[in-house]
């Protein structure tokens, strides 16, 4: 059934309704929430894999991408009984996320304008323990050459640690290189080893990279940001669309596609990335999982 302000899709055993499915949400592309529903119906196969069980913060963009924006950590109470939720502590009390665990949730949240969707790095049955590790490669500019020297150098430096990784386009200016750890280790514990990777490859190529958190004093480097690794952080989850003109998506890639040079970071979009899910399994999605300890060792070794 489809009426001008309501159109009815079937997810699984659910029906989800898109209210104001002719809602524009990109306007330079004429993109609609419809669109944006279509879209993560057809990925969700790919996607899912990636989200089941992780709290999410949520972007949403009810006026569409040139309107406010909401960032979203508790789950509104007039979420269907069916969205999956987990309430974790925070500062001073709990707050409850929402988990997408299936298709239905994921077709509820792009009828509630949520264009992004943000996961922790850790899942709900352990949320003081991640199992992931991110590398946020930002650069100065649009210049995604930068982005590329500089995956390698991290890539080469968790090769010598014996850590795997994989590579995933933001969909904005960078890329995550995210580690598969086995979830024993505390964020404390992850985000002061990510610091001292960082620390040590900024040390290597101080001219290129740094660590510097105030935007003044990194100059025309490369950010190496590791602070989506603290407890409560959050990173563009993959095949996540982005609120940028041309629906680009946060895709992941393999290592031998980083140097292609039809790659950057909004290579992919909302019409393209499809056949990149299909053709490209994931690095990520067959490393096995490693502990730090060894790793630690190593660094420090090196250091």
């Amino acid at each position: 059934m489809s009426t001008s302000s309501t159109r009815a899709v079937r997810a699984g055993r659910r029906t989800v309704d898109i209210h104001r499915p002719d809602k524009v949400l990109f306007p330079g592309d004429g993109i609609t929430k419809a669109d944006l529903a279509g879209y993560y119906h057809s990925i969700a196969p790919f996607m899912l894999p990636q989200l089941r069980g992780r709290p999410l913060m949520l972007e949403r963009h009810p006026d569409g991408i040139d309107g406010p924006r909401f960032m979203q950590k508790d789950t509104p109470a007039g979420y269907p009984d069916w969205v999956h939720r987990v309430t974790v502590p925070k500062e001073g009390g709990t707050v409850t996320h929402t988990v997408c665990d299936d298709t239905a949730t994921l077709l509820h949240l792009a009828d509630q304008a949520c264009v992004t969707l943000h996961r922790w790095q850790s899942r709900a049955g352990r949320p003081d323990h991640p199992d992931r590790m991110v590398f946020d490669l930002d650069p100065p500019t649009d210049d995604f050459a930068a982005v590329r020297r500089a995956a390698h150098h991290l890539g080469e430096l968790l090769d010598a640690l014996g850590l795997p990784s994989a590579l995933m386009t933001t969909g904005s200016r960078g890329l995550h290189v995210i580690v598969p750890l086995d979830g024993h280790s505390t964020f404390d514990d992850v985000r002061a080893f990510a610091r001292d990777v960082a620390d040590t490859l900024a040390a290597a190529h101080p001219d290129e990279l740094t660590t510097a958190a105030r935007k003044q004093a990194r100059g025309d480097r490369l950010y190496l940001d590791v602070q989506r690794n603290g407890y409560a952080q959050t990173a563009v989850a993959p095949y996540s669309v982005r609120a940028r003109p041309g629906a680009p998506v946060a895709t992941p890639l393999r290592w031998d596609q980083l140097d292609d040079p039809a790659t950057h970071a909004r290579r992919w979009t909302v019409t393209t990335v499809a056949d990149q899910a299909r053709s490209t399994p994931w690095d990520g999605s067959k490393l096995r999982p490693r502990a730090l300890g060894p790793a630690r060792r190593r660094l420090d070794a090196l250091r």
